[in-house]
C-alpha cells in the first residue's frame, strides 16, 4: 500500500464515536484498509467539548477547533456534527481545500445537495453521503449509480423509523400514539424532543434527497408538502386494518408527466405490499422504474451501528479514489425540478369525523363532499350519540378539493372534530 489516507472527523457523537472506533480498531481497520486499498489514518476529531472521556481516543486527536482541522488539509474530511449554519461553511471549506466529503447531514443536503455537488465536481473531490438517508440501507448508491440509467416513476419511503415503530406499536399493542411514544423513549428510539420526526420534518429531509437523486433535479425540503401522524388515533389504525390496510409514513415522489410530485404524510397502504410488512424501527424504500418494474431495500434506519457502517463504507470508497487517483463522478442534478403544485396531486383518500349524532347530519356531510366534487366510495359509522365517528373513503381527488372539503367539514355545527386525512395506496382502495 501507498501513504495512508488521512481522515479528520468532525463530530464524534454517537455515530462520530463508531467511526473512531472503527477506525482505531485494529481488526476494523484492517478491513477498511483492504476495501480502500490503503491504511486509513485518523488525523483529528472535532468536538463541542474538550476534558470529555472519550474510550480509546487519545486526548491528542481531539480539538474543539473544526476549522483549524479542515484547514490542515487531510485527504478526507467526516463530517458528522449535523444541522446547517457554520457547519455548512465547514463542507464548503473542506472542498475548496480538495478535501473529498463523508457526510450524515440530511437537513444540509435537503437544502444543498446541488450546490455541493457542483462545488465538489469542480474541486474533482467525492461527497457522498448514503447514511444520510435510511441508514444502512444502500439507497443512495443505488439511485446514484445502479440506476443512473433507469428512468425512475416513482420512490415510496418508510424513511423515519421513529413513526414507524410508533405505527407498528399502536396497531401490534392497541395502545394510542402516546403510549407507543412513551415505550419508543423508554428504548432510545425517540429523542426528547421527537417533534422533527412526529410532524414529518426529518422524512421531508430525506425526501428531497431522494427526490433529487431520483429524478435528477433539485428538490430541497422546502419544496416538500408535509403531514405528520400526530392526528392519527388508534380507531384510524383499527380502521386500516378493517379496511385490509396498514397505516404508515411515507416520504413519495413520483414523476407526473414531465413534472415531479414529492410529499410527506400517513398513508393507507394495503396489507399485500411490500411497505406493509415494514415493522418496527427499520426503514424501507420501494422504486418503480420502466425497466426494473418494482424493487425495494429494507433495513436497519437509525441509531449509531448502522448509520456509521454507511459512513464507513463510504470513507473506504473516497479513501480508494484518493489512494487510486480516481475522481468520483457524481451524476448532475438539474438547476430545479418542475413541481406538481401540492392541491394538484390526485389520490383516494380516508377520512373519520367525529359528528353529533342527530337527524340530518349524515346528508349535511355528504351534501359538503359533493359541493366540493369529491366522490364517497364507501362510509361506515361507529358508536352513537356523542361517540358517533363516520369514517370515509373516497374516490381519487384533487388534495385541494379534499382539503377544501375538510375545511368545510370543519364549520359544521354538527361536526365536533375532523380527524386524520390519509392518503390511500393504490388508488381507490378496498
Amino acid at each position: 500500500m501507498g501513504d495512508p489516507v488521512r481522515v479528520a472527523l468532525l463530530g464524534c457523537g454517537t455515530v462520530g464515536a463508531e467511526v473512531a472506533r472503527a477506525m482505531l480498531d485494529a481488526g476494523s481497520a484492517a478491513a477498511l484498509a483492504e476495501a480502500a486499498g490503503a491504511t486509513l489514518e485518523l488525523v483529528g476529531v472535532a468536538v463541542a467539548r474538550e476534558g470529555v472521556p472519550r474510550d480509546g481516543l487519545s486526548p491528542s486527536l481531539v480539538t474543539t477547533d473544526a476549522s483549524a482541522l479542515v484547514a490542515t488539509a487531510p485527504d478526507v474530511v467526516v463530517e458528522l456534527i449535523g444541522g446547517l449554519g457554520e457547519v455548512e461553511g465547514l463542507v464548503r471549506q473542506a472542498l475548496e481545500a480538495r478535501c473529498s466529503v463523508v457526510t450524515a447531514n440530511k437537513a444540509l443536503l435537503a437544502a444543498r445537495l446541488r450546490e455541493l455537488s457542483e462545488l465538489a465536481a469542480s474541486r474533482e473531490v467525492d461527497l457522498l453521503y448514503e447514511a444520510a438517508v435510511a441508514g444502512a440501507i444502500p439507497i443512495v448508491r443505488v439511485l446514484r449509480d445502479s440506476l443512473a440509467s433507469e428512468p425512475i416513476q416513482r420512490v415510496l419511503g418508510i424513511v423515519n423509523g421513529t413513526t414507524n415503530f410508533l405505527l407498528t406499536t399502536m396497531a401490534r399493542e392497541g395502545c394510542e400514539l402516546d403510549e407507543a411514544l412513551a415505550t419508543a423513549t423508554a428504548l432510545g428510539l425517540a429523542e426528547r424532543d421527537p417533534s422533527a420526526d412526529l410532524d414529518g420534518h426529518d422524512a421531508a429531509q430525506k425526501a428531497a434527497i431522494l427526490a433529487s437523486l431520483a429524478f435528477r433535479a433539485e428538490v430541497t425540503d422546502a419544496d416538500v408538502p408535509r403531514v405528520g401522524i400526530a392526528k392519527v388515533t388508534l380507531e384510524d389504525v383499527d380502521a386500516a386494518r378493517r379496511m385490509g390496510h396498514v397505516v404508515r409514513l411515507l416520504a413519495v415522489a413520483e414523476r407526473v408527466g414531465v413534472d415531479v410530485s414529492v410529499r410527506v404524510h400517513p398513508a393507507m397502504v394495503p396489507a399485500s405490499h411490500p411497505l406493509a410488512a415494514v415493522d418496527g424501527a427499520s426503514n424501507a424504500v420501494f422504486v418503480e422504474g420502466d425497466r426494473l418494474g418494482p424493487l425495494m431495500l429494507e433495513g436497519r434506519g437509525a441509531g449509531g451501528p448502522p448509520t456509521a457502517t454507511a459512513v464507513l463504507g463510504d470513507l473506504a470508497v473516497a479513501a480508494r479514489h484518493r489512494a487510486t487517483g480516481v475522481v468520483g463522478r457524481a451524476p448532475t442534478i438539474a438547476a430545479a425540478a418542475r413541481l406538481v403544485p401540492p392541491g394538484e396531486v390526485r389520490s383516494a383518500f380516508y377520512l373519520a369525523i367525529r359528528v353529533i349524532d342527530r337527524p340530518g347530519v349524515l346528508a349535511a356531510v355528504a351534501q359538503v363532499f359533493g359541493d366540493r366534487g369529491v366522490s364517497i366510495r364507501s362510509m361506515e359509522q361507529t358508536g352513537l350519540g356523542a361517540d358517533a365517528r363516520l369514517v370515509f373513503l373516497t374516490h381519487e381527488a384533487a388534495a385541494a378539493d379534499l382539503d377544501a372539503t375538510v375545511a368545510d367539514l370543519g364549520r359544521l355545527d354538527a361536526v365536533a372534530e375532523v380527524g386524520a386525512v390519509l392518503d390511500v395506496v393504490g388508488g381507490e382502495g378496498p
